[in-house]
């Protein structure tokens, strides 16, 4: 059962629902994919690391053999190639991977050499595997880091917790396309609720079943509740703007693990996203 955690933007409570589930759960694999900051190893502690770097395959050439026709700058939609004063340029940042100059270079003057992009980690704490990904700074997509996380890592698991990057893009979309379920995580405010607008119109577009958790809840209107309510979305529970959870989070601290109250809110989470993954598995075989 592979359960997504999105939200529209940093800071809104996406690590603090997926670790707390993956802890409150018997056993389960917590898979951080917010590879340019991640930050669940921090509360997880997780011991035993293994370490591997993550490569892409980028063109080199070989001016000797380069007639300058140009065909593979014609060819790169991303525009990673250009002849310039007599010369071939490869631009590693726009790189997409894909070889296809490489098969229509007529000289075969390009070839691929091994570029690192980021490393990936596995762990264990205690109940949760902990697999995390961290792309180099300086690098612009890190799709490879979250395919290799997603793919090549032990599963096995009844439960596997997704941490998504925050908002909408490239990575975010990379990292839902296999979920079983997405949890969106909202803020009660109006920027809460155009962030969480925002990764609505993401899951809808992947038609992934989804409900939301409404963090940081007080007492009076909550924007993010009405919007729920008015686009007929599941609300799976309510986590309170609360200065006890504040502290355990502020000090990297797993609440489920410290808290009886917590344990008991987020398994009656986890107990309600089940039941709901359960449903649409009955309902959409």
């Amino acid at each position: 059962m592979k359960i997504a955690v999105l939200s529209g933007k940093g800071g809104t409570g996406k690590t603090l629902v997926s670790v707390n589930l993956a802890s409150v759960a018997k056993e389960s694999i917590y898979i951080d994919c917010d590879i340019e900051e991640p930050n669940g190893h921090l509360f997880l502690k997780p011991k035993n690391y293994v370490l591997e770097g993550i490569s892409v395959k980028i063109p080199i050439v070989d001016e000797r053999l380069c007639s300058g026709c140009r065909i593979c700058v014609d060819f790169c939609k991303f525009n990673a190639l250009a002849f310039i004063i007599n010369k071939l340029i490869v631009f590693d940042d726009v790189c997409h991977s894909c070889g296809g100059c490489i098969v229509f270079c007529p000289e075969k003057a390009l070839s691929e050499k091994d570029k690192l992009i980021g490393i990936a980690q596995c762990g264990v704490s205690e109940n949760v595997t902990v697999v995390t990904g961290t792309l180099n700074v300086g690098e612009s997509s890190g799709v490879t880091i979250i395919k290799k996380l997603l793919k090549d890592f032990p599963l096995g698991k009844e439960f596997i917790f997704i941490d998504c990057p925050p908002g909408s893009a490239c990575i975010v979309m990379e990292s839902i396309k296999d979920a079983d379920y997405c949890i969106i995580v909202a803020e009660p405010t109006l920027f809460g609720v155009h962030n969480l607008n925002m990764v609505y119109e993401l899951v809808k577009l992947f038609n992934k079943p989804h409900g939301v958790v409404l963090n940081k809840c007080l007492e009076g209107e909550n924007p993010s509740e009405k919007f729920c309510l008015e686009k007929d979305i599941r609300i799976l529970g309510r986590i309170p703007f609360d200065q006890e959870l504040g502290k355990l989070n502020s000090n990297a601290l797993i609440a489920v693990r410290e808290n009886q109250t917590y344990r008991d809110l987020f398994s009656s989470l986890l107990q309600t996203v089940t039941k709901e993954v359960q449903h649409e598995t009955v309902t959409n075989p």
